[in-house]
């Protein structure tokens, strides 16, 4: 299809964090992260959203047992049929088509010395599976796409064949044929002018996929050469998650394909100017969730891509912010920080308040309380990116809007080890939580699997007269960090909640005891339900 000049060009984005993401050494979801993960991807407005490997794994398959996605494509991965199998008789490709996707994402060799070694079919044989599998998958009422894997160095190896892969998922009817540099050896010379070859052959560039790897700490330039060649779809992953060293960074993509004239002018993404505005959010939200240190110099989203230290940099930032930033921070919700000035977290802080439905006005002296409060707390080890329910109750707090529900008096906990009565050694944990609603104390204890546990029922157990309104509420995720070195070392907790309505929240405590920090989030968690259930709250905190 012929470039239109006077029209953008529509780039689609393909997220396969929650698959080839969770390649990366250390990352391991669970089905609740996925739904997260999937959640967060479905309301920024990605395209496509690649859950994983039905029939592979009990996760994946579970994650799978309905559509997690409103907006965006949901797919499922998996391999092709096997040789000497009819695609009728293929359990593996059966599992897929049967899966609760919107499409199937297919892996296929495009080397032919992998179709050899790794298949042990012949060249034909390969083609043949290709072809049954797309063929079966649209018959059946999906999209079927093809990842060419190891197309780059396939390519280089025999050409022809390489694009017989290719060219094989395209007449068969796949409405993306994807160019894999799985090995994340290719350059970006190479990548561009074997894009333009494939086109050349007669695959429509509109139905062009790239996937790249960073091993040169290239995937990104890759995958923008190979949209100037005339690929349409990028696939990639939050931060660069990926086996080895990494994916294609979707975020830096975003903001690139976004805020440079040399790509914006051209193309166009689903991303809107709203949710640019939210990228940093997103990346860091993300690394929280999985218990990692954002980045901090991570292009536009890191909290070193816009900082500077006194000096001339500083001097002329001052003056003109042009003179140092390739691009507004704030235009992906980022915020510069110049040592000798804080004026430049103002526009960021109030559109983040405005995201949770708090408006106030940028002269308000509360602001400037609010801004001291959380850079005071963020160097004691609190962060706020992975825990919006915290920060809209410190936010409604210092704006004085957030009503003492209950306050707690006192919380003690008790670990005992003994051995029980059939003679088995154990460890049970008892909290005992006094806490005061409207002028009456209520004392209550309970026993847990872990003091947190045991504190958690205990503060529960009995809230007076909101104990009917929280009983839906239900703790799905506890995440520790310790910030520095040592038995006496600072801890940050993370909590993760829900409801009965399905919605989701993040509450964050910080102590230099592991319980305290615990504790100081769960309160948390609990007010903010209580807050949510009179409608006052959670326009943003609970996704």
């Amino acid at each position: 299809m012929a470039e239109n000049n006077n029209k953008k060009q529509r780039v689609y984005l393909f997220d396969t964090t929650l698959r080839d993401g969770q390649q990366t050494p250390g990352v391991d979801f669970s089905v609740d992260d996925k739904i997260a993960v999937a959640d967060m991807l479905d309301a920024f407005g990605l395209d496509y959203i690649e859950g994983g490997y039905p029939g592979a794994n009990p996760t994946d398959t579970d994650f799978f047992a309905k559509k997690r996605t409103q907006k965006a494509k949901f797919v499922a991965f998996g391999m092709t049929k096997r040789a000497g199998v009819s695609a009728s008789n293929d359990p593996g490709l059966a599992a897929l088509i049967a899966s609760n996707s919107d499409a199937v994402c297919f892996v296929a060799k495009a080397w032919d010395y992998h179709v050899r070694v790794a298949l042990g079919c012949s060249n034909d044989e390969n083609l043949e599976n290709i072809t049954q599998s797309v063929q079966a998958t649209v018959k059946a009422g999906k999209e079927a796409y093809v990842d060419c894997e190891h197309f780059f160095d396939g390519y280089k190896a025999n050409p022809d064949y390489a694009i017989s892969c290719a060219k094989t998922a395209y007449d068969a009817g796949a409405r993306w044929v994807v160019l894999c540099d799985t090995n994340g050896g290719t350059q970006p010379d190479e990548v561009r002018n074997i894009v333009k070859e494939v086109i050349a052959a007669g695959i429509d560039g509109h139905r062009l996929g790239i996937h790249a790897h960073n091993d040169t700490e290239q995937a990104v330039a890759n995958s923008l050469a190979a949209v100037d060649a005339g690929a349409r779809q990028i696939q990639g992953t939050l931060n660069g998650l990926g086996e080895r060293c990494g994916n294609a960074n979707l975020i830096t993509l975003i903001a690139t394909l976004a805020l440079k004239d040399k790509w914006s002018a051209r193309f166009e993404t689903g991303i809107t100017e709203e949710k640019l505005s939210e990228l940093t959010h997103l990346s860091r939200s993300f690394d929280e969730l999985l218990n990692r240190a954002p980045a901090s110099q991570s292009p536009y989203v890191g909290a070193s891509a816009f900082a500077t230290k006194a000096g001339i940099h500083a001097s002329a930032l001052l003056k003109d912010p042009a003179t140092y930033e390739h691009v507004e921070p704030d235009r992906i919700g980022n915020t510069r920080r110049v040592m000798v000035s804080d004026q430049g977290g103002k526009s960021n802080f109030l559109n983040v308040l405005a995201r949770h439905g708090i408006n106030v006005r940028k002269d308000d002296s509360r602001l400037d309380t609010l801004i001291a409060i959380v850079k005071e707390r963020e160097a004691s080890g609190y962060s706020y990116e992975g825990a919006d329910a915290s920060f809209e109750l410190l936010a409604r707090r210092t704006l004085g809007e957030v009503p003492t529900f209950f306050s707690v008096d006192s919380y003690r906990i008790g670990v005992e080890r003994r051995h029980n009565a059939s003679g088995q050694l154990i460890t049970v944990s008892e909290g005992v939580v006094k806490v005061t609603v409207d002028g009456v104390q209520h004392m209550s204890v309970s026993e847990g699997h872990g003091p947190v546990n045991a504190l958690d029922l205990a503060l529960r157990k009995d809230l007076g007269k909101y104990q009917a309104e929280i009983q839906d509420l239900e703790l799905v995720d506890y995440k520790v960090r310790i910030l520095n070195g040592g038995t006496e070392a600072i801890t940050r907790v993370l909590i993760e909640s829900t409801d009965v309505s399905g919605k989701r929240w993040w509450t964050v405590g910080v102590s230099d005891n592991i319980i305290d920090a615990s504790f100081i989030a769960l309160m948390d968690s609990i007010t903010f339900k209580l807050l949510k259930n009179r409608g006052t709250a959670g326009l943003s905190a609970a996704e």
